[in-house]
Order: structure tokens, then sequence, then C-alpha cells
């Protein structure tokens, strides 16, 4: 685009001042509107999608504090303080970081809520702290718990408006493009009339800068993330190009990773965990990678029921980041592949510690999805997958624990086949079983 206008101002000093005006009124509109456009987008990008990330965020940590105190108040068990509490710090720091942004009034009395609950659960973390558990469940129940849902409701709103909100500005983004497309052709044509070859020039770099602008906000609004604008150079259509193409990137990703959750345990699912393996194998960082599965699960479900058994695994997924969040590195990952089958991405040091502690909390665990004749006897009858009718045990757990360092080149198959052949081998155990994949 500079060398556009050094090759202009050259023909104005030849003697083309009408030339001149034409094209630079042409670009100067193109320009103006592409500075609009880019602001446009960069606030998209750095503003509205990050409120929109920070309301999910608080969002889901709010429905983990809730869990994590229903469980306080009833079990009564120290150990889950901690927990609560790395809670309440990351819920400070997502409240922080929405501070930092363009606060609006209605997100100005989002945070005048905020505070409000924030003094009500200080409340309830020195009852707890002094373990007056009849305060603390009063507070919960007259506090807490009503001010959380107000809250979860008020985001839940929020969210929606700014769905709406960024909806709107993509669709204003297409309309805005167009009419600048439309006046910048009108005024190059009427330079075209004086001097073709400037008005060529100039029509050429715009039309072609903002047709590609314009395919990719209409193929962004429409759900197509993967178009990216063909513009080269430093200029700022070339930057506005780059900007649609992380937003692009940025909305793949919120989208994949959306999709990938699981929705029963929200834990990451297969495209999230082969990503972060992938990683680690990239930078050469050693991991352990823990494969765990549910022994007797599925006649665990047919004797109890669906809703019985979508509530195991749910437990055991809350069970696995609690112990990680406990014994293991905020580094690590906890992912649901599907059905009774979890992955663990760890340190290589804290691999097999935290097997062990899995398989601690799931033996406690355990009983409690029985019924009391099923946990008096210990056992009971029920069909295999093959139909036939056997005596099982209650369920178990078994985990394979495969470092990376075992292998020269390490590789996503190579960890999975070992997964699998040691997944088999501890299935014919008895009881819950972890196992090294150098041991056998």
């Amino acid at each position: 685009m500079l060398n556009l206008f050094s090759t202009v101002t050259k023909k104005v000093v030849i003697g083309y001042l009408v030339v001149v005006i034409f094209s630079l009124s042409a670009v100067g509109f193109a320009l103006t509107r592409l500075h609009q456009q880019t602001g446009d987008t960069e606030h998209l990008v750095n503003v509205e999608f990050r409120i929109f990330e920070l309301m999910r965020d608080l969002q889901q940590n709010l429905l983990a504090q809730e869990n994590i105190e229903k469980q306080l108040l009833i079990l009564r068990d120290p150990g889950l303080s901690e927990l609560r509490l790395n809670r309440n710090n990351e819920f400070t720091r997502y409240t922080l970081a929405l501070n930092r942004l363009q606060l609006s009034d209605q997100l100005k009395n989002l945070i005048k809520l905020i505070k409000t609950y924030q003094q009500a659960n200080t409340q309830l973390t020195e009852s707890l702290f002094l373990e007056n558990w009849s305060q603390a469940q009063k507070l919960s129940n007259e506090m807490t718990v009503p001010l959380r849902v107000q809250l979860l409701n008020y985001l839940g709103e929020y969210r929606q408006q700014q769905q709406q909100k960024i909806n709107t500005g993509m669709a204003q983004l297409s309309q805005n493009t167009n009419s600048a497309f439309q006046m910048t052709v009108l005024l190059s044509l009427l330079g075209i009339c004086l001097s073709a070859p400037v008005s060529i020039a100039v029509i050429f770099s715009i039309h072609r800068s903002i047709k590609e602008l314009k395919i990719a906000t209409q193929r962004i609004s429409a759900g197509r993330f993967d178009h990216y604008p063909e513009i080269s150079g430093n200029d700022e259509f070339a930057q506005l190009a780059n900007d649609f193409a992380r937003m692009g990137e940025k909305l793949s990703e919120l989208e994949q990773l959306h999709l990938d959750t699981n929705p029963l345990t929200l834990l990451p699912g297969n495209l999230a965990i082969d990503r972060e393996i992938e990683m680690r194998i990239v930078n050469k960082k050693p991991f352990a990678h823990l494969y765990i599965d549910l022994d007797n699960f599925k006649v665990y479900s047919d004797r109890y029921g669906y809703k019985a058994g979508s509530d195991v695994l749910a437990r055991v997924g809350i069970l696995l980041q609690q112990v990680v969040a406990e014994y293991g590195s905020p580094q690590d990952l906890v992912g649901h592949i599907g059905g009774d089958d979890y992955v663990v991405l760890s340190s290589l040091d804290s691999g097999e510690l935290l097997a062990q502690k899995i398989i601690e909390g799931f033996t406690e665990l355990v009983p409690s999805f029985y019924s009391a004749e099923d946990r008096r006897v210990g056992e009971f009858s029920g069909e295999d997958r093959y139909g036939v009718r056997r005596i099982f045990s209650l369920m178990t757990i078994s985990i394979a624990v495969i470092p990376s360092d075992h292998y020269e080149y390490p590789s996503r198959l190579a960890i999975s086949q070992d997964c699998a052949r040691v997944k088999e081998y501890l299935k014919i155990q008895e009881g819950s079983n972890y196992m090294l994949e150098k041991e056998i």
C-alpha cells in the first residue's frame, strides 16, 4: 500500500491532480473503514470473546464450589477444605480478570453481586475453619446457596446476551465491509475515467482485500472457522486478515473444546487428550500416562440401571480431579475417554503415587454405590457381555501406568497399545490394581 501511495504521488507531480483526489479519496475511505473494522475486530476478540469465556469459567467454578461445599458439609472432611480453597482462589482470579476489562453497567452490577457472594463465602470459610458445622450449614442455606443461584442465573442470562452481542457484532462487521466495498469501488471507478492505469492498480488492491475480508466475515458468521483471507503484505488489510485468522482459530478451538468435553463429567475428551500427549511428545517433556478402567461396570449398570451407572462415572471423575489436585500438579490433565475409561497425564514422579491414591479413594467410595445386601455379601449374580450368568464382585478399578521414557521414540499409538495390553493383564487379577508398564 505504501508503494501504491508513492506511485500515485509521482503521478501527482506529473500532473494527474484529479486522479490523485479520487484515488486518495478511495484509499483514505478504505483505510478509515479498515481502521474501524480492525478496532471492532480487536474489540470482539480481546473484550467480548474474553468476557464470554470468563462468564463460562465463572459458571463452571460456581458449580464446582457448590459440589465441594455440599460434600464438605455432609462428610465434614477437613481434607476437602484445601480443594474448596483452590476453587475460591480460582474464582478470585477470574473476577480479577473480569475487572481488568472494560466494565459496562451490567458488568459492574455483576461485580457487586460477586463481592457480596465472596463476603458470604468468607464467613462460611471462617465457620468451616472453626468446624462450627451447624453455623456453616446455616450460612450455606441462607447466604451462599441463594447468592450462588442468583449468580448462576445472572451469568447464564449475561452469557446469552453476550452471545447475541457477538453475533450482532459479526453481522455488523459484514455489513460495514459491504458498505466500504461499495463506496470504495464507486470512488475508484470515478478515478478510472480519468486515468486507467492508476485507477486499475488502486481498485485491484482494495477490491481484492475487501472481497477476501467480506468472504471471511460471511463464512465466520455462518460458523465456518477454517477460512483464512489470502492477503499479503504488512498493511492494515493484512493485519485485519491476521485478526480474522486468529479469531477463526480461536472460535474453532472453543467449538472443538465444547464438543469434545464429556457432557457427563465435564472432563476433556479424546481431542484434548491427544493434543496434550502430542504437545508433550513434541516438547520432549517426559510424562506418565495413566489409563483408568472400571471393572464390572457393565454388570453394575445392568443391575442398578443407567442413572446409577451415570452417577458412578460422574463421581469417579470428581474423585480423579480431587486426587490430582491434591497429589499432582496444575499441569496435570484429567480426561474422560468415554464410558468407564479415563486418562490422567502427570509427571513421571507422581504417576505411581496418583495411581495408589486413586485406588485408595475408589476403594472407600465404591461401597456407597451398592445396596446394603450387596455390600454385605460382597458379590452378586449377573450376566457377562456374552450372556453367561456368573458371580461378580463389587466394582474394582484397574490402572495402567505408562511412563513416556519407557520408549526411545514415544508415540500415541505405542502408548495406546501398551495401555490396552496392561489393562487386559490387570483385569484378570483380583481386586483393584495398578501396574507400571515396565513391571511386566
